[in-house]
């Protein structure tokens, strides 16, 4: 890694404190912002500075990093006077939310008016691969201003270069509408499954070894579903957010996503009957609980 430098994180949720914790670990001087007072105090824990408002976490950094729910959050952020005042002209913020790429692309050229650079790079991986520094870093934006980032992302695992601004927030969007989609597939096809009289496991260890596999065979069903935990850290409503981003940037680009639409209406679904907090693994159970006989 290069020489630690001074960073401000803004967004120290399930993703976010893991990350910042890792950046200090590495030597950086960073300074986290979260809207709520008992995350920042937990950021202190972790040997993570706090700020008490985002001109603070502003000040003297030189990178910004974003990880935040969705474009509205990112837009309230970076629209923020103090925030702006307290940025150095030239600063790289680097937008590691699930933001819709067309709206990336209008806030780089906003920042670079004001002097500031501006790359978007979401991830994939989850909580763990943000405790372990193996995540996935899909990175739009001009190359040199990835360099200038690379050694601070490299700290969260992977990073490759997708393409100009906007391009990693869209990959990140269509990344996720395939995860959704084969997570409801292997959904439906484990319910039918069990229903014949096969054990989960007999069958994950045949989808595994096949071409039916995935992420949700190697993942999420054996522990997050199997277990009944239901704690990805991901939200199934913030995975419909990126899906509805998927879908919508293809109907932009003149492209027929049938099967993507559909899975949206489906999530929209389970997303309606489900609690606000629930996690997106949990769409398996409520599967079940719709499509099971009674007396199960």
């Amino acid at each position: 890694m290069n020489s630690p430098r001074s960073v401000g994180f803004v967004g120290l949720g399930n993703m976010g404190m893991p990350m910042a914790r890792r950046l200090a670990e590495a030597g950086n001087t960073v300074v986290g912002y979260d809207v709520s007072e008992a995350v920042r105090q937990k950021a202190v824990e972790a040997g993570v500075g706090a700020a008490s408002d985002t001109a603070q976490v502003a000040r003297g950094a030189s990178i910004l990093i974003l990880m935040l729910p969705d474009s509205n959050v990112v837009e309230q952020v970076l629209n923020d006077h103090a925030l702006l005042e307290g940025l150095s002209p030239g600063t790289l913020v680097v937008d590691m939310s699930s933001s819709e790429p067309l709206r990336t692309r209008e806030l780089a050229s906003h920042l670079e008016k004001r002097d500031l650079r501006m790359i978007d790079a979401p991830v994939s991986g989850g909580v763990s691969g943000a405790e372990n520094g193996k995540l996935t870093i899909m990175v739009g934006g001009d190359a040199a201003d990835l360099e200038d980032a690379r050694s601070t992302l490299e700290a969260f695992g992977r990073v490759v270069f997708a393409g100009p601004i906007g391009s990693g927030h869209a990959v990140k969007a269509l990344n996720n509408l395939l995860s959704a989609t084969h997570l409801w597939i292997t959904s439906e096809a484990m319910l039918a499954g069990e229903q014949f009289g096969i054990e989960p496991d007999v069958m994950l260890s045949i989808f595994n070894t096949s071409s039916g596999r995935s992420g949700s065979t190697e993942n999420k069903w054996p522990n997050f579903i199997l277990p009944g935990t239901f704690n990805s850290g991901f939200g199934l409503r913030l995975m419909l957010k990126d899906m509805k981003i998927a879908v919508q940037l293809a109907e932009q680009a003149g492209m027929p996503s049938a099967l993507g639409a559909a899975a949206v209406e489906l999530w929209g679904q389970a997303a309606q009957d489900l609690p606000p907090t629930a996690d997106h693994t949990e769409v398996a159970r409520w599967l079940h609980d719709r499509t099971a006989p009674r007396g199960q």
